[in-house]
């Protein structure tokens, strides 16, 4: 059984200017969260983890994502998939290309057996976020771009993990979140110190045993 309220509690401690201590980072904070899952669960995350693997993200695997049991993987992504194809129909007129080039759908082909009526075995579904999203590609520059794209992310997950205190949602979520500030804090330090400080922010009232310093 997954101890829940000690991963939580354990979550790092995040110092004054958002920095992992020495030989801390994504993967050990990953690695402290696994030691305290069930098998079952370990599994889930994992699975959160291979969507952001570049390579792994295609029909198949959205297929898999959006049949999951646990809602929170499922409309994630959901979410995702409709981001990436938002940014693939962007580039497509940017660039002059064909409307649909690139876009990842859940058509199947005539070997398919598990096809809906319309012959797909997936779909994105409505896409409440897409004027978010419009909007912040339409941005002046590649940072700020992705930016507001990350601002859009981080809003849906915060959305997902209403109501979730001590449970495995509420785990995905903050590994969800942590992923977006580890690539800022490649990026650019200072928007990762200020997604630290939101992260912290929003978790301490909730979870109890996190460490903070302003």
């Amino acid at each position: 059984m997954s101890n829940f309220e000690y991963i939580i509690s354990s979550l790092p401690y995040l110092t004054a200017d958002f920095k992992y201590e020495d030989g801390q980072g994504f993967q050990s904070t990953l690695e402290q969260i696994r030691e305290n899952l069930s098998e079952k669960d370990a599994a889930v995350l994992d699975f959160l983890l291979s969507g952001w693997d570049a390579d792994v993200l295609g029909p198949d695997f959205y297929a898999r994502a959006l049949a999951h049991p646990l809602r929170f993987v499922r409309e994630y992504f959901r979410f995702d998939l409709n981001l990436r194809n938002a940014k693939v129909r962007y580039l497509n007129r940017e660039l002059g290309r064909p409307d649909g080039m690139d876009l990842v759908t859940g058509k199947g082909s005539e070997e398919d057996t598990d096809l809906d009526i319309d012959g797909y075995r997936f779909t994105g579904g409505e896409f409440e976020e897409a004027a978010k999203v419009e909007s912040a590609l339409a941005a002046s520059s590649l940072l700020d771009r992705e930016q507001a794209l990350d601002e859009v992310t981080w809003d849906k997950i915060g959305s997902l993990e209403t109501f979730h205190y001590f449970d495995l949602t509420a785990v995905l979520a903050y590994v969800a979140k942590l992923h977006i500030v580890n690539r800022w804090l490649a990026l650019d330090q200072e928007k990762g110190r200020e997604l630290f400080r939101q992260l912290v922010s929003e978790v301490r009232g909730t979870f109890k045993g996190v460490k903070y310093t302003e």
